[in-house]
């Protein structure tokens, strides 16, 4: 058994492509566009993850990667919570979440340990982002800061 994607529902998915990609720096693997259904599905990948993607391709079917669906017609999914998160690892969990907070994204669960974060992307998907390695120390302004919203 080998992990492929998750498949995540978005309403807009200019916004939700602005989030995964320029500001979370995924990488998009593929695209399809099913007129007849009329639906998008876009494949992103993380950097360290693009070489992963293109080498499981001759084992059959590309991963790990995540699934953006974008129905054309309207629906609605309420929060999406169900799912539960998706988990990251990055080199420096602080220049990351400042990173994210200078583009606009709110931290829910900032870095105070030097381990892990949560925030949320525009369709309200909960993305936990842990430390690469050992935790780093804590450090302001993460140590102080409270949550925010849900994670």
């Amino acid at each position: 058994m080998r992990y492929l994607h998750t498949m995540l529902r978005v309403r807009n998915l200019d916004a939700a492509l602005d989030f995964y990609v320029n500001k979370l720096g995924l990488k998009e693997t593929r695209r399809r566009v099913d007129e007849k259904n009329r639906y998008t599905l876009v494949f992103l990948a993380g950097s360290d993850d693009e070489k992963l993607v293109e080498q499981s391709k001759t084992k059959g079917r590309p991963g790990p990667e995540v699934e953006l669906t974008y129905n054309w017609d309207t629906e609605d999914y309420g929060e999406a919570r169900y799912f539960g998160h998706l988990a990251y690892e990055v080199d420096d969990i602080y220049a990351t979440c400042d990173r994210l907070m200078k583009a606009g994204v709110t931290i829910n669960r900032p870095p105070r340990d030097g381990n892990m974060a949560f925030v949320r992307s525009p369709d309200k998907h909960s993305i936990e982002l842990l430390q690469k390695g050992a935790a780093l120390a804590p450090q302001e302004p993460w140590k102080s800061m409270p949550n925010t919203g849900k994670w």
